[in-house]
């Protein structure tokens, strides 16, 4: 494709699966609002392919990825440098090839989050008492952008709590954290309560004590679903101040590597407002 005679630069999504993505929706209002000659497409890559299909696209002429489940660590496995954000978290969800050829992986999925709630919900994050529900791939990302806002503690649970210990120990000095299972979590109630489990779209919430919760306790589920996840609901039945779902963060780590992409930042309103028209069940 091309237009007035200029190529058009090709952008995609990797992952298994990818159909239900939002990202080329997303990244086509930023294209548009911003006058970028670009295509994003999805890529379907099958288990054991990644490697091959990361090079591949990028020596076939494609300007930048993105990296969704379960691929995060394989690409950073496969790229040449990783930024410090990416290196953090073992994990790289948007790449592109510098000057010099090398292939960089970034991880934008904190910057995200952290945007979504100071910027778009107007939360504080330094002196907070912070609760991660999860210690999988998604903690990983937003954990040390988390931490750099400075707050009082971040408790990690989760149901394996070695898994958590181990995450823990990657950010030693680098800010209060503390490990515990679901079912014995301490130093509460907490301030702020951020589900990165998978499981709650299923219904599946892990059995939170209600003394991790206090009347101004703010709920944040980096999952998203039309009417409300379990974990939102399971919220507000509590008697939160409020809770939140995570399709903000999904816009605004888009925006972070369309930035990176491009260098423009685009406004994330109006794509956020056209999406919460219709949202039906996704994860990020």
């Amino acid at each position: 494709m091309k237009t007035d005679g200029v190529p058009t630069d090709r952008y995609a999504l990797i992952g298994y699966p990818v159909s239900h993505s939002r990202s080329p929706f997303i990244h086509g209002m930023f294209a548009a609002a911003t006058d970028q000659n670009m295509l994003y497409q999805l890529i379907e890559v099958l288990p054991g392919r990644v490697t091959d299909d990361i090079r591949s696209f990028f020596d076939l002429g494609g300007k930048g990825l993105n990296v969704t489940v379960p691929y995060k660590g394989a690409a950073a496995d496969t790229v040449d440098i990783l930024t410090t954000r990416a290196s953090d978290a073992h994990a790289v969800n948007t790449i592109f090839r510098d000057d010099s050829g090398a292939l960089v992986g970034d991880n934008t999925d904190g910057v995200g989050l952290t945007r979504d709630l100071e910027e778009n919900l107007n939360l504080t994050l330094a002196g907070q008492n912070i609760l991660i529900l999860g210690a999988g791939g998604a903690t990983h990302g937003v954990l040390g952008p988390l931490l750099d806002r400075k707050p009082s503690a971040v408790c990690i649970a989760n149901r394996t709590l070695e898994r958590a210990a181990e995450l823990a120990a990657r950010y030693l000095g680098k800010g209060h954290i503390h490990v515990s299972g679901f079912h014995n979590i301490g130093r509460g109630p907490f301030d702020l309560i951020i589900n990165a489990t998978s499981a709650g779209l299923s219904g599946d919430i892990p059995p939170l004590p209600p003394e991790i919760i206090h009347s101004q306790t703010i709920c944040y589920d980096m999952s998203y679903k039309s009417g409300g996840t379990p974990f939102t609901t399971w919220a507000q039945e509590h008697g939160v101040a409020m809770a939140h779902q995570g399709l903000g963060m999904l816009v605004e780590q888009a925006a972070e590597a369309f930035f990176i992409w491009r260098g423009i930042r685009p406004n994330t309103e109006p794509v956020l407002r056209a999406l919460r028209e219709n949202t039906p069940a996704k994860t990020l």
